[in-house]
């Protein structure tokens, strides 16, 4: 059985001051993220809209949700009162969704625009191209329930450690050109990038929001 509370202390000694750790719970039981909770860590990450709000409703309030799998616009409205950050966000289309919804509920909903970094066609994610026109779209710029507060991405999955590090400074490339164009619905401060496998490098590399599953909860 692991220590859910030693690794994640092991794994906040690693990370710094600068980037913050998203604990991936998705599968993971109750009394795991409840161990966690108790050792004083509130920030879990889940893939499914269905599982999130599930364990919404069975967990402590001041939890900080967050969405990091692929989203579909039809399940955005269930977790529209309480996420605190989408991750995975890939197109104008979707963004328009989720300011529908946050509408409906009185929030702005922060989100993360999702790069597309690695060589593998089962990512997803905007090309840099794709990312500066819908930010410069009037469409986007119209959305007032939104705030895009940042980009994520996926590296390819390989024991490669310099492709993945080129990835990774691509991503953080282009978050820095983008700091630069803040608007009021944009403003660039979470970089998240780094999961169980490639978080070191990721930090390294400016990542200021790390996503770990397995090193926390061990494998499934």
């Amino acid at each position: 059985m692991p220590n859910i509370a030693n690794n994640i202390a092991q794994i906040c000694s690693e990370l710094g001051e600068n980037t913050k750790l998203v604990a991936v719970t998705k599968t993971k039981p109750l009394s795991d993220l409840q161990e966690a909770y108790d050792s004083g860590f509130k920030r879990f990450g889940e893939n499914k809209v269905q599982e999130m709000c599930s364990k919404y409703e069975s967990l402590p309030k001041d939890i900080e949700w967050h969405m990091i799998g692929h989203l579909q616009s039809n399940k955005v409205k269930y977790m529209a009162p309480f996420v605190s950050l989408i991750h995975g966000v890939d197109s104008l289309k979707l963004l328009q969704t989720i300011d529908k919804e946050a509408k409906k509920n009185n929030r702005v909903i922060d989100c993360l625009l999702q790069i597309y970094i690695a060589d593998e066609e089962t990512k997803f994610g905007l090309s840099a191209e794709e990312t500066y026109q819908l930010l410069l779209s009037s469409d986007f710029q119209n959305l007032a329930h939104i705030r895009v507060i940042g980009l994520m991405g996926m590296a390819t999955h390989t024991d490669n450690q310099e492709k993945v590090r080129a990835e990774f400074r691509s991503l953080r490339l282009l978050f820095e050109e983008l700091k630069k164009q803040e608007t009021q619905n944009m403003q660039m401060k979470e970089l998240s990038m780094g999961m169980s496998g490639d978080y070191l490098l990721a930090i390294e590399e400016g990542s200021t929001m790390v996503r770990i599953g397995s090193a926390i909860f061990g494998h499934r």
